[in-house]
């Protein structure tokens, strides 16, 4: 094999069909794909795989291994990985983690959680996995039993781009059988270890593939490239209701939404939407009650009551016309002296200062105070918005400005001296306004970081 030769005659079916993934995925030179390596066959194979593939395709290959520590062998595995690596000069990470226990998760689920968290720490583009079609199968099945919907029993992809922090994802041999991958071992001449916890029918996975599975394919012979098929049916059905949530969000006006444009929706576009908005904030799934209940009190609170309701760590809030959803803890805003700086941060966002002419504050009255800060609002606030206008308490202007009552206390005000000359979401105060010939300066609080979904602008 050489750097010419193309991956799709190489007349290997297991090289065939990981090379097809690796190339949709537009591996090649200058990308660098890590290797999670346990030790185990499917791993193993894998391994060779892309070792054999990185002189055609030209990217960099490197492995790590997750050291549980939840087994007496554990060390012997990591061993093993390392003198893997050092024959074929790949270079080896190993990771070790601590395997949280009594978290309202299974030991499976919770040694899952460390290994990705630790894997999502290693330095790449891509994480390669060496799930095959039986661990599809079998993903499905156990979602299917858990009450899935469409997104969940679209079960595992073979290319997941990366997302914020999390890598993106590839499982090349994901077509294959595991009979198949065994076979490819076998006759490369390949040894792995053997996890013995494989063998455990208290874990959930293992009884379903020893006990159940065999009893379904006696039945059905086809059956484990039938539910591959099915999970690439509700994957397709998922990205339509990806885009159709993102027309819907669109026509919703966008974050925050219109309250009476999403109220419009039929109820089943409404949960599409809401669901689709908390993946694209990173939020995890909630329950189907959970996400009925906010459309419940969505659809029956008056608009001029403000509304908060849980959806997991995010909650979705209302508020007269709007709807949008915030960070259910949100970070706590520290105040700090404002020195002339373009951005100060302020609780989960910041606050830009954008200068420019006849905008904002007037920076010669900013300049001439002693001391400015950005702070949190006092009891008994009072602002004049206006020469001829009356000072008002914050609270009222609150009301009016349509900000609800959990959201007051958030709100960054900046004082020149001990007087407050601007509060987002309000206004200015009347004296600090910039002349339409004078520079100026105009702040604008951004609640929640970018990335990270936003509540209404102020």
């Amino acid at each position: 094999m050489h750097a010419s030769a193309d991956p799709a005659v190489m007349g290997d079916p297991v090289l065939d069909a990981a090379a097809e993934v690796l190339t949709r995925a537009g591996l090649g030179a200058g990308q660098h794909l890590c290797c999670a390596l346990s030790g185990g066959v499917d791993s193993v194979v894998l391994f060779e795989v892309l070792r054999r593939l990185q002189p055609v395709l030209g990217f960099q290959l490197s492995a790590a291994h997750v050291h549980h520590g939840l087994s007496l062998h554990a060390d012997a595995w990591a061993q093993a990985c390392a003198v893997r690596c050092a024959i074929a000069g790949v270079d080896l990470q190993v990771l070790r983690v601590t395997v949280e226990r009594g978290q309202g998760e299974g030991l499976e689920a919770a040694a899952r959680t460390a290994r990705h968290a630790a894997l999502d720490g290693v330095a790449c583009d891509w994480l390669a996995f060496g799930h095959h079609q039986d661990d599809q199968a079998e993903t499905l099945l156990l979602r299917l039993f858990r009450g899935a919907g469409v997104r969940g029993a679209a079960a595992m992809a073979s290319l997941v781009a990366a997302q914020g922090r999390r890598r993106g994802r590839l499982r090349p041999l994901l077509a294959l059988r595991r009979a198949q991958i065994v076979d490819w071992a076998q006759r490369n001449g390949l040894c792995w270890v053997e996890d013995e916890s494989n063998a455990e029918l208290r874990f959930t996975r293992n009884a379903l593939r020893h006990r159940v599975l065999p009893v379904v394919e006696s039945l059905f012979p086809a059956a484990v490239p039938a539910l591959a098929r099915a999970s690439a049916n509700f994957a397709e059905a998922d990205t339509l209701l990806a885009e159709l949530a993102a027309l819907d969000a669109r026509a919703c006006g966008g974050m925050p939404w219109r309250r009476p444009h999403l109220l419009a929706l039929s109820p089943a576009r409404q949960a599409n939407l809401l669901r689709w908005q908390l993946r694209e904030l990173g939020g995890q799934a909630p329950s189907r009650a959970r996400v009925d209940e906010v459309l419940r009190q969505l659809g029956s609170t008056a608009a001029d009551r403000p509304l908060r309701v849980a959806l997991g760590h995010w909650v979705c809030c209302a508020y007269r016309d709007q709807v949008w959803l915030e960070a259910e803890a949100a970070r706590p805003a520290l105040a700090c002296a404002w020195r002339g700086e373009a951005v100060l941060p302020w609780g989960d966002g910041a606050v830009h200062f954008e200068r420019g002419s006849g905008i904002g504050l007037g920076l010669a009255r900013l300049e001439a105070a002693q001391a400015l800060r950005l702070a949190p609002r006092r009891a008994g606030l009072k602002l004049q918005l206006g020469p001829n206008r009356p000072r008002r308490d914050l609270r009222k202007l609150c009301q009016e400005a349509g900000i609800p009552v959990w959201m007051r206390d958030r709100l960054p005000v900046l004082w020149a001296d001990d007087a407050p000359v601007w509060v987002a979401g309000i206004g200015i105060a009347a004296g600090w306004a910039c002349a339409a010939d004078e520079p100026g300066v105009l702040p604008r609080w951004q609640p929640v970081r970018q990335g990270e979904g936003r509540a209404p602008p102020a």
